[in-house]
């Protein structure tokens, strides 16, 4: 039996997308702004590129590329001038070394603003990505709730789970037999009982009879039997019997 699922957009999705757009019309703006500072402040200088420069000659100094055209002529002027040596290796004592001095310090001017046009630009195109990431975020959340329909045996938590779906039994098919398990009978060993030995009866003066020794079964000593003598009564036993004496009238043989 399938199930439908409903899936609906997450509440602070729209929320965050308002946020990135705001943040990335900022952004756009104060690398614009800064943009537009740095590049006023070069046209006012009016400075222009130099006729010997490898690339972008008598072009006016407004933007990053002439700055940085303008800046390689100048260090090429001054290592000109300085035969090749640098503001630190002149001596102190060298009047170029002013000069040189002067120079590296435009090229350093010059630099700083490209650097600047630099990170303008990184700000300005961060802009454009943020408010792109925030008008996706808010058409997300604006979407209609999608109804998913998953199959029968299945859950809907986050995926698929691996349980099979439940086999169907056909109606006519007869129920099992239920087997009943045959009953056990524990055996109990029985319990060996030594063999009990009577007492034998005898005389006074038979000797004690030994009873044979099984093996494994302790030997019992069964002290002789004493009767006591009745007076006029032989003892029982292996004793001889007394003679019966003859009757009268009778001869003995």
């Amino acid at each position: 039996m399938s199930s439908t699922v409903t899936v609906r957009p997450a509440k602070g999705v729209g929320v965050i997308g308002l946020l990135s757009v705001i943040a990335g019309i900022v952004m756009i703006i104060a690398g614009g702004v800064t943009w537009g500072v740095v590049s006023s402040q070069l046209s006012a200088e009016d400075i222009t590129v130099s006729d010997d420069a490898s690339f972008l000659a008598g072009a006016h100094v407004s933007g990053p590329f002439s700055a940085y055209a303008q800046a390689e002529v100048i260090n090429k002027h001054a290592l000109e001038m300085s035969d090749g040596q640098t503001y630190a290796e002149l001596p102190q004592d060298d009047e170029r070394r002013a000069t040189v001095m002067n120079a590296s310090f435009l090229r350093a001017s010059l630099f700083t603003s490209v650097v600047a046009f630099g990170v303008a630009a990184l700000v300005i195109g961060l802009g454009i990505m943020f408010i792109l990431i925030g008008i996706a975020l808010r058409r997300i959340a604006s979407g209609p709730a999608v109804a998913v329909e998953t199959p029968g045996g299945y859950t809907s938590g986050g995926g698929l789970s691996s349980a099979a779906p439940p086999a169907h039994t056909p109606a006519h098919a007869a129920p099992a037999a239920p087997v009943t398990p045959a009953p056990t009978t524990p055996t109990t060993p029985a319990p060996t009982t030594p063999p009990v030995t009577p007492p034998t009866r005898t005389s006074t003066h038979a000797a004690p009879v030994e009873e044979p020794k099984s093996p494994g079964v302790p030997t019992t000593q069964v002290p002789p039997v004493v009767e006591p003598k009745s007076p006029g009564v032989p003892p029982t036993g292996t004793d001889t019997p007394p003679a019966t004496p003859p009757a009268e009238g009778t001869a003995p043989r």
